[in-house]
């Protein structure tokens, strides 16, 4: 039996996605540069399903029909070129090749240039909504060879979530346009969070409002013209308390934030190509001076800095 799919690739948004394609009818076939994580997977979540499990790259390709569709679901970077590099002499010329991660855009656009000397339609495609997304419905965000995207056209559309207009899949045209606007997305949302950031910073130091208190505000915007999925779960965040102190869980919580490098990819671009983005960019700003944990705190004892709440002596 031949696979109309194909996964490389089994950290847990790639499972996911391989259980979401299964799902839709499809018969897939799975591959991880590690044999174990293989075996787990099958043995804990394809019990009764259309899934083949290979053992190696050539495996894998021999056990997909032609013409092959096969997304990467591995970290970008160094290892989505090794795949790449083993990956694309096994294949035939028209072959599709999805390059699921959050890769650079410039990457793409070198790999698009690899892809064309085997004739292989390479896609860049942007994947949001996280591990449950994956699993339940994404939102899509596809560029690269036109041709290829319409023979997977059908499968994506049918994974991805469904939003007021339909399905959350879109072509934005050739090239690296689908992972540039997904790095755009990104930026966007670290915008967005920052903004949410401030409004409890001045909510909690400037007006001194408790956690119970801000959870209501944030639970108010989230029902006008703010609704989203980040107001959502920033109230539900700030309901939670913590079992053990009997305190808001939120002040329980290190104030030291990660970046994975989209906003810092996005505030590049808008420099490069002269488009202000300045809250994206004090977005990404603001997570650098979060991850100083250690000189911030040395700061203090030298700095103690003006009083934070609203109508204090500022003098």
């Amino acid at each position: 039996m031949n696979a109309d799919f194909g996964v490389v690739g089994l950290a847990v948004m790639g499972q996911n996605l391989a259980l979401n394609v299964e799902s839709r009818g499809y018969t897939v076939a799975v591959y991880n540069r590690t044999a174990s994580r293989t075996e787990e997977f099958v043995e804990e979540k394809t019990v009764g399903k259309k899934v083949i499990p290979t053992y190696s790259l050539s495996e894998f390709v021999a056990s997909l029909a032609a013409p092959r569709k096969i997304i990467l679901m591995v970290k970008a970077g160094a290892p989505t070129d090794a795949v790449l590099e083993e990956l694309f002499p096994l294949l035939s010329a028209r072959d599709i090749v999805i390059d699921g991660g959050n890769a650079h855009y410039s990457d793409t656009e070198r790999r698009i240039e690899l892809a064309e000397k085997y004739d292989i339609h390479y896609l860049g495609v942007g994947i949001s909504g996280g591990e449950e997304g994956a699993l339940h419905g994404p939102a899509i965000m596809a560029g690269g060879d036109k041709e290829g995207y319409e023979q997977v056209k059908q499968i994506l559309t049918k994974i991805a979530g469904i939003g007021a207009e339909g399905p959350c899949c879109a072509y934005f045209g050739p090239g690296s346009a689908g992972h540039y606007v997904k790095m755009v997305h990104n930026g966007i949302e670290y915008a967005i969070m920052e903004t949410i950031a401030e409004a409890y910073d001045l909510m909690s130091r400037g007006l001194e409002m408790g956690a119970s208190q801000m959870a209501d505000v944030f639970g108010k915007w989230n029902n006008g013209d703010l609704s989203s999925y980040l107001f959502e779960i920033t109230e539900k965040i700030l309901r939670r308390v913590d079992a053990e102190t009997g305190n808001p869980l939120v002040d329980l919580i290190l104030d030291e934030a990660a970046q994975k490098g989209t906003g810092k990819w996005s505030t590049q671009s808008a420099l490069d190509i002269g488009s202000p983005a300045p809250t994206i960019a004090m977005a990404v700003f603001a997570r650098v001076i979060s991850a100083l944990k250690e000189e911030r705190v040395r700061a203090s004892t030298v700095l103690s800095g003006p009083d934070g709440r609203i109508g204090a002596d500022h003098t």
